[in-house]
């Protein structure tokens, strides 16, 4: 952990200055606290402001880069007027990213910056993930990845650090709630970030409401399937009324990329 810790700063003291493309999320976080504590005034974090990210977040993310005294930009991102993205193939994340990471790359020129930076890390190679091509396409760096750390990694040295988002649920971009190939909308966008908020406050921590049609599949840790079952009605009228004909539960639990099991069965 100490060499995969050192490693990482000294990449990121051989960038010399750099933008990190910044979520809020855990990964990040503790990407931007190193950066900063590396590089000091030679960071820059940007968040994109988008109906795929919740508004909750995009608070956090203020709040958390203050608090580490990093300099922050919000920008606003349009994927929901590109048709690429809003027609949900299984390349939307290239499309999304792509935008992003193009933007990226123009704020970073403007700020005389030298790299634009993200939070992919080796966990993330378990994963299909679309938007890495986007990512290679435009020479965009991943030091945790160049340095070997994996999520654990990243979780355990942002509890020593100090950081609060050492435990933090995984993030995930809304649109990923959506069945491959149903149009994504900013209607139904609204409607699963009130359906999780609602979930969140029962005191769900780590949940996603996937979306298909007039159906939603719940998804909440394991270990929280059976207080979801007791809150059953709550839950179910709560749901009817922002617009679910039919409420489920997946019985495996939340799992990173359970979107994309669809694609493993198609390859067999």
């Amino acid at each position: 952990m100490e060499n995969k810790f050192k490693n990482l700063k000294d990449i990121l003291k051989k960038m010399g200055s750099v933008l990190v493309a910044y979520s809020g999320g855990v990964d990040s976080t503790f990407l931007l606290k190193v950066a900063g504590d590396v590089l000091e005034d030679g960071v820059l974090a940007v968040t994109a402001d988008s109906p795929t990210y919740p508004k909750e977040e995009l608070a956090f993310s203020k709040r958390t880069a203050k608090e580490l005294g990093i300099r922050h930009k919000i920008i606003k991102t349009h994927e929901l007027k590109d048709r690429k993205f809003t027609s949900n193939t299984v390349s939307r994340c290239y499309f999304c990213k792509k935008e992003l990471f193009s933007r990226l790359k123009y704020i970073a020129r403007k700020n005389k910056l030298n790299f634009v930076i993200d939070a992919t890390n080796v966990s993330d190679k378990k994963d299909f993930r679309p938007g890495n091509k986007a990512r290679d396409e435009l020479n965009i760096r991943s030091p945790l990845q160049e340095a070997g750390f994996t999520k654990y990694d990243i979780r355990r040295l942002s509890k020593k650090l100090g950081l609060s988002t050492w435990d933090k649920p995984s993030l995930a971009c809304l649109a990923s709630r959506f069945a491959y190939g149903k149009k994504i909308s900013l209607k139904i966008l609204k409607r699963i970030n009130r359906g999780e908020s609602f979930l969140r406050k029962q005191g769900f921590k780590q949940v996603r409401l996937r979306h298909y049609n007039g159906l939603c599949r719940i998804e909440v840790s394991k270990n929280d399937i059976p207080l979801l079952l007791n809150k059953r009605d709550s839950i179910v009228a709560r749901l009817k009324r922002i617009g679910y004909k039919y409420i489920t539960v997946d019985l495996q639990g939340y799992r990173t990329g359970s979107m994309n099991e669809v694609l493993k069965e198609v390859k067999r």
